[in-house]
């Protein structure tokens, strides 16, 4: 009998159980002994399931608390520790490196020739050095010039499985009401409602070689479409990478950012409406150094309100994109520029009122401003933000999420929503030529 070697992989619900599925499952010579879980809420404590992790693993595999990481190699006589996920500094990962070696356990980080999946038809994915770059509005405005070229779409998301895992293993979402069937979460509704309106099948799930399976089969192209600053699980033939002036330098510092800066056929620098000269300037020297051949598109977050006058002279919330102000490290978001641009006399500081895992949430997040993360994991968090809001002492409430948070949060103050678009600068390269020419390469789009 072969001696298995025994690993445990750090993860946070996504890119831990791809690179097991892809690299693992089906090997041997490696006994995966368990996953660690951090960034998510209540991912921890439970199993990544048999039916899932293949007949070598007929108890499936536990998923503990990384704060355990120690304990858990000692005890489980664990000789090989995978890093698998994303939006973490380079310091953090070598901090967690650092702890392992002591340990005398082997730090390992998997690379694409083990983990890509090559797809039947061609592949343009869209990803980021870090979240809240502007992914989410650099792939709507992609989506919409695939569908002017009467190509086929079929978009595959980057995994969010916080539920039934064997439920979710393939899923395809194509109306709105597939979203209330799978009880989909605000976080996954923000992502999938973009594509369901221009009338497009987004897929997602756990298993992803089944779900480009799937996919394949009803598209002329596929959309990778990212999550924080992941690297694509399927090989790309056109890579668009989202970088952020407003945060300069986090470009080269952030894994595995850097890792989709140097893979990127076309950098998109984001937020050019509001950053300064000096941001700028070293977004762009480093893009330069670290990937010279890149297509470099210069672009503005066009924000706007729709109702101006309702937020101006008022006292106002903003309620932001959790993500972005959580693990993304910034203090604000798309809403606080807009209640600032449109006249808000004051914005109300919403963390005095905040409760339950939102207040849990400032504690561990000290640099958030005065804003409100919109959490929309479980229930409680759900609650807690409704809670939140009807404590607050404001106006009117501005809603700064990518999914309109009136249609799934009790309200009761007036609303208003902020809209945020990609527009490319005059004189710059414009992503409509360079997916033009990319559909041309593969026999794709009009004549």
């Amino acid at each position: 009998m072969v001696r298995r070697v025994r690993v445990l992989i750090l993860g946070a619900a996504g890119r831990d159980f791809h690179n097991f599925n892809m690299a693992y499952r089906g090997d041997r010579g490696y006994e995966v002994v368990a996953f660690t879980a951090t960034q998510i809420p209540n991912i921890d404590g439970r199993r990544y399931p048999s039916q899932l992790a293949g007949p070598l693993y007929p108890s499936g595999i536990p998923i503990w608390p990384e704060e355990q990481l120690e304990e858990i190699i000692a005890r489980e006589r664990i000789e090989q520790v995978v890093f698998s996920y994303s939006d973490v500094s380079h310091q953090t990962v070598m901090h967690l490196a650092a702890r392992v070696n002591a340990c005398g356990a082997d730090f390992q980080l998997l690379g694409g020739n083990r983990t890509l999946i090559d797809a039947q038809i061609p592949v343009l994915s869209v990803c980021a050095v870090r979240t809240g770059c502007g992914k989410s509005q650099t792939s709507r405005k992609i989506a919409t010039i695939l569908k002017n070229q009467n190509v086929r779409v079929a978009v595959i998301r980057h995994p969010m499985p916080y539920g039934d895992l064997v439920k979710q293993r393939v899923q395809r979402f194509a109306t709105f009401e597939d979203l209330r069937t799978h009880k989909c979460t605000i976080e996954e509704i923000e992502e999938y409602e973009q594509y369901v309106a221009r009338g497009m099948a987004i897929f997602a799930g756990v298993d992803y070689e089944a779900i480009v399976r799937e996919a394949e089969k009803e598209a002329d192209v596929l959309i990778w479409d990212g999550g924080n600053n992941d690297t694509p699980f399927i090989r790309s033939d056109l890579q668009v990478v989202v970088v952020d002036p407003l945060r300069a330098g986090h470009e080269l510092l952030y894994h595995p950012g850097e890792t989709n800066l140097r893979l990127a056929d076309v950098i998109v620098v984001n937020k050019v409406d509001r950053a300064d000269a000096a941001g700028l300037a070293m977004v762009r020297a480093n893009a330069a150094a670290a990937n010279p051949a890149a297509t470099v598109i210069m672009a503005d977050s066009e924000v706007g309100l729709e109702d101006a006058e309702a937020v101006r002279g008022k006292r106002v919330l903003v309620v932001e994109d959790g993500p972005t102000l959580t693990h993304g490290g910034m203090s604000y978001g798309a809403g606080y520029v807009a209640a600032e641009r449109f006249g808000a006399a004051t914005i109300v500081d919403p963390r005095p009122f905040a409760t339950g895992p939102l207040a849990e949430a400032y504690e561990k997040y000290p640099h958030m401003g005065p804003i409100l993360p919109a959490l929309g994991y479980y229930p409680e968090q759900l609650a807690a933000l409704e809670e939140t809001i009807a404590r607050c002492d404001c106006d009117v409430v501005v809603v700064g999420t990518p999914v309109d948070l009136r249609r799934y949060v009790a309200i009761t103050k007036p609303a208003v929503r902020v809209t945020y678009e990609l527009v490319e600068r005059a004189g710059e390269p414009q992503l409509d030529d360079l997916i033009a020419g990319f559909l041309s390469r593969h026999g794709q789009g009009r004549p």
